[in-house]
């Protein structure tokens, strides 16, 4: 018998149905309520990129992509989404071209050690720090200041790690795609989650593996996208009224305005009342 494909919503979730010779075989992809920071974090990447900082971990991520996985995207998943993220910030391709020689060799150019960090902010937030440093006793040190003066602290390795999870995350316009047409798009190019609760973006996750095959869709589709990244996702989040919010995204800008960190992922969730006292 023929399959035929329903959806429909439930509570905060879209339940997709395969009719198949009279059952129903069901995937639910949760509607995830936690795009309220993810909007904070929107705002914090174009400050980054207006001061610079972008470029100089773009450059880093290039880098150390080429020199773990060859000069050649084709054959370089990290690569190929690092020249990407570069290409979508207008980064020049004389710089792009220039990173990978220096990961591969070809040029000259400063060794960088990937090293992952964990701890704890205000109010208990989890918090994993990763960075690309040349001076491991520099950034060490450099990390547990920032932390002691804002209220956090370095924790041992395994401490908070088990409870993220690495996905594939980017962010589509909901001006440019109804929820319909994105789940109908993505259902088989490794759709986990779809958050709709901000405002203006709709939020597609994916496993790590599947992040290329869903902007290969959406770009056959002809859908724009943006951020497309790997992310760090916390399996809970921890909601913060506004005092305490303040404190971990004061904690959070000090440790990115650190030129050896990465990326700084938290389990923080911001409570409605809480963003409209941030927005004030």
């Amino acid at each position: 018998m023929a399959s035929v494909l329903i959806l429909f919503k439930e509570n905060k979730s879209i339940i997709i149905g395969v009719v198949i010779g009279g059952l129903t075989n069901q995937q639910f992809f949760i509607m995830s309520g936690h795009s309220k920071w993810a909007t904070i974090k929107r705002k914090k990447a174009v400050t980054d990129q207006k001061r610079g900082s972008l470029f100089t971990k773009l450059v880093k991520e290039i880098t150390i992509a080429a020199k773990m996985g060859g000069g050649d995207p084709a054959g370089n998943p990290r690569l190929r989404l690092a020249i990407d993220t570069a290409r979508d910030n207008s980064m020049p391709m004389d710089n792009i071209q220039r990173a990978i020689k220096k990961g591969t060799g070809e040029l000259e150019g400063v060794i960088w050690d990937e090293i992952t960090y964990e701890g704890y902010g205000p109010a208990g937030i989890a918090l994993i720090i990763e960075t690309a440093t040349d001076n491991r006793n520099r950034t060490v040190a450099d990390l547990r200041h920032i932390m002691s003066r804002n209220n956090g602290s370095l924790g041992e390795g395994g401490s908070v790690a088990w409870m993220f999870q690495r996905k594939g995350t980017l962010d589509v316009l909901k001006s440019l795609a109804s929820e319909d047409l994105l789940m109908e798009t993505l259902l088989d190019a490794g759709l986990e989650d779809l958050s709709g609760d901000s405002d203006d973006y709709f939020t597609v996750t994916t496993d790590i593996k599947e992040l290329q095959t869903a902007k290969q869709a959406l770009d056959t589709a002809k859908i724009a996208y943006e951020n497309a990244r790997i992310d760090l996702v916390p399996e809970n989040y921890i909601e913060l009224e506004a005092e305490d919010a303040r404190k971990v995204i004061k904690l959070i800008d000090a440790l990115e305005s650190n030129d050896d960190v990465q990326s700084v992922y938290s389990n923080m969730e911001i409570s409605e009342s809480a963003m409209d006292s941030l927005n004030e």
